[in-house]
């Protein structure tokens, strides 16, 4: 007898290591996880000699790297040329073709990441020097638009500063559960993390958006969104989020194995299943600082 599409994605989710209450299968993906995790940046960094086309073994390299870690630096050889379809083509490579035509995005829904001081990008971090905490892209999106996967090609960047935290959500979540696999449940609670409206000048560019801070999704596999932000946030109110919360929280910054720190060069990228990370604050010479995000809601293909 068959099985559809759904009774096999029905099967993967109750098979899923993220799902609470399945201790033995956890424990077995837990053992897996840890086994030959990478223990500094440069193991996560390949080289690609023309990112419009990558070879088979720098395509393979790339992805055992996010297979194990949720991410992969890549480094080419196109330097500062400003050309968007370096990060266009390099998705398509994976996959990633769902980008999220976001507000700040340009035209073709790749956003150019520096200092914008204009009425409509000033409000917002990633056009401005200051620094950005923790976070998931995408965490206020609607929970059927979430960003499952990350790019990010730099240009050129800061004459100082800039550089970004890289934490594995899986591994958060690993941890988490280690210290009580009751967090997750209260994390995985529906109206667990509300991000308030988003209201300019009386207008409601968008409505409050609540959901669970870890999601699993038909095929078993495991969603973070998340804000490290103190202010425009709402939690649950109930003493176990609330203790969850302060547990993640003191994880994020504490001293850990599992965190990289870099600042990416010309031509230098990171392509992620939209990983946990921060940026420093920085400062410009005498030419800005410019990456190039796009936001998917594609997961890296055979990830």
């Amino acid at each position: 007898m068959a099985i559809d599409e759904n009774q096999v994605g029905i099967m993967k989710l109750q098979n899923s290591p993220f799902l609470p209450g399945n201790d033995a299968t956890f424990q077995a993906w837990r053992d897996r996880k840890l086994d030959g995790y990478p223990q500094s940046l440069e193991e996560l960094v390949v080289e690609i000699e023309n990112p419009l086309q990558p070879t088979p073994a720098e395509h393979q390299a790339i992805l055992q790297r996010v297979r194990k870690s949720g991410m992969a630096i890549y480094v080419s050889a196109t330097r500062d040329d400003p050309d968007k379809g370096v990060i266009r083509s390099l998705g398509r490579q994976f996959g990633l073709e769902r980008l999220d035509h976001n507000m700040c995005a340009d035209d073709d829904a790749i956003s150019s990441l520096s200092v914008h001081p204009d009425a409509l990008h000033q409000g917002y971090i990633p056009y401005t020097t200051r620094p950005i905490a923790w976070h998931t892209d995408g965490y206020y999106n609607r929970l059927d638009h979430q960003i499952h996967a990350l790019l990010l090609h730099c240009v050129r960047p800061a004459a100082e500063g800039g550089a970004n935290q890289l934490l594995d959500h899986e591994i958060l979540f690993l941890q988490l559960r280690d210290r009580n696999p009751a967090y997750i449940q209260a994390l995985m609670h529906p109206r667990a993390m509300t991000i308030p409206a988003n209201i300019v000048d009386g207008e409601e560019l968008r409505p409050a958006r609540s959901g669970p801070v870890f999601m699993l999704f038909s095929d078993g596999r495991l969603h973070m969104r998340y804000t490290d932000r103190s202010r425009s946030i709402e939690w649950r109110d109930d003493p176990l989020t609330r203790e969850a919360v302060g547990v993640l929280k003191q994880l994020l910054r504490q001293e850990s194995p599992y965190r990289f720190e870099g600042t990416l060069q010309s031509g230098q990228g990171l392509i992620c299943n939209n990983v946990l990370h921060t940026r420093s604050g920085f400062e410009d010479g005498e030419q800005e600082r410019l990456l190039y995000r796009a936001r998917y809601f594609d997961r890296i293909a055979g990830s």
